[in-house]
């Protein structure tokens, strides 16, 4: 059975830091692209990171660029999305997904960006003071 299942989400003071972990199971992510996303309360689905199996090269949404990191460990089938100096504007549910091809595809102009075939079920990130 194919999962991915989010973790490490939480409530943070503006200006720290959280790491999000992707576990996969039922599928063995190193063919994989991988990418996060995240839904704020009121507004659209919107690409965040996403990171190719084939070069291992890396994508960022321009509001996280620098803050922000994707990585993979494909021994442990786990997805990383390491956050730091986090704001109020980050809230939101993340969502970890699976592309069938080994590379990301950026579409410009789709709020996406990222097109991906499977789904977590994601988790809550709160900053806040």
């Amino acid at each position: 059975q194919l999962q991915l299942v989010e973790s490490g989400g939480g409530l943070v003071q503006p200006g720290g830091s959280l790491r999000l972990s992707c576990a996969a199971s039922g599928f063995t992510l190193r063919d994989n692209a991988m990418g996060w996303f995240r839904q704020a309360p009121g507004k659209e689905r919107e690409g965040v990171s996403c990171i190719s199996s084939s070069d291992g090269r890396t994508y960022y949404t321009d509001s996280v660029m620098g803050r922000f990191t994707i990585s993979r460990d494909n021994a442990k089938n786990t997805v990383y999305l390491q956050m730091n100096s986090l704001k109020p504007e980050d809230t939101a549910v993340y969502y970890c997904a699976a592309r069938w091809a080994p590379t990301c595809t950026v579409v410009s102009g789709n709020r996406q960006q990222y097109p991906m075939n499977y789904w977590g079920k994601g988790t809550l990130v709160t900053v806040s003071s």
